[in-house]
């Protein structure tokens, strides 16, 4: 398959296609030049459509990384041959970077506050990963390294607040546990709508017209089916309600029904 019917096929829209055929180009430079190299910061939904896409490819070397386990936005790098991936991980100078924000506990900044400071900077969103808040008073942000120096000398503060910076390692990253509220229920069928309405707690209607309007995605990728079947470990995310995941689908019920145990993200 050509560079553009693999375009063609997995590229939903315009932004997409550039963003995919973009990363090709980084796939080739470090397959044909040995030169190691990576995307941007990539969304949950983007690193699903760009694994599609390499699938297809013939799942070339790469990595996909967000500074930490489990990290939510993550670049992908493609490592040449001479490369491996504990190499790419543990290399001080490698694509990603850390920095440590803190500033007066009683400022109770969150993660828009932080967001729309960085952003005011000119910094895009492509050059931030995940924005952490591990305590009172404490911000990590993962960067690209070509970013971070403009961070250290360019961020002065976040609405009125003032902030003290310091690059950090990538092992000082303190992520905090997701909190998670687990669901038992039962559905006629593990359908999209059944499940999606018995995870977030909507009517199945709702749940369907969610669904209708684009608002739904299955392990990140868009779904419009309302009756497509959901399985054990998918994830599904309700754009305006959140993320939830399917732990377990335990079996059927005395009545015939199929169990289900969720976690939904709060």
């Amino acid at each position: 398959m050509t560079k553009k019917e693999l375009l063609d096929r997995f590229a939903h829209g315009g932004e997409e296609r550039v963003l995919l055929a973009r990363a090709l180009d980084k796939l080739e430079l470090a397959q044909n030049r040995g030169v190691p190299a990576h995307t941007p910061f990539l969304s949950p939904g983007e690193q699903a459509a760009l694994s599609d896409l390499l699938s297809a490819w013939g799942h070339p070397r790469h990595l996909f990384w967000g500074g930490y386990p489990d990290a939510e936005r993550r670049v992908c790098a493609f490592l040449p041959d001479w490369q491996e991936e504990d190499g790419l991980l543990s290399d001080p100078e490698g694509p990603l970077a850390a920095l440590e924000a803190k500033f007066p506990p009683e400022a109770g900044l969150g993660h828009r506050d932080i967001l729309g400071s960085l952003m005011g900077l000119g910094i895009t969103r492509e050059k931030v990963g995940d924005i952490l808040l591990p305590g009172p008073g404490v911000c990590q942000v993962v960067a690209l390294r070509e970013a971070l120096p403009i961070l250290l000398s360019q961020w002065e503060g976040a609405g009125r607040w003032k902030v003290r910076l310091e690059a950090i390692p990538l092992d000082r990253l303190a992520p905090k546990p997701a909190q998670v509220k687990t669901i038992r229920d039962t559905v006629a069928t593990p359908r999209l709508d059944a499940v999606l309405a018995a995870g977030f707690s909507l009517s199945r209607s709702k749940a369907a017209g969610c669904i209708s309007a684009g608002k739904v995605a299955v392990n990140h990728r868009e779904c419009l089916k309302s009756d497509k079947l959901v399985e054990e470990g998918d994830v599904l995310t309700c754009r305006g309600l959140g993320k939830c995941v399917v732990k377990e689908v335990p079996g059927q019920s005395k009545k015939g029904r199929t169990m289900l145990v969720l976690e939904r993200y709060i």
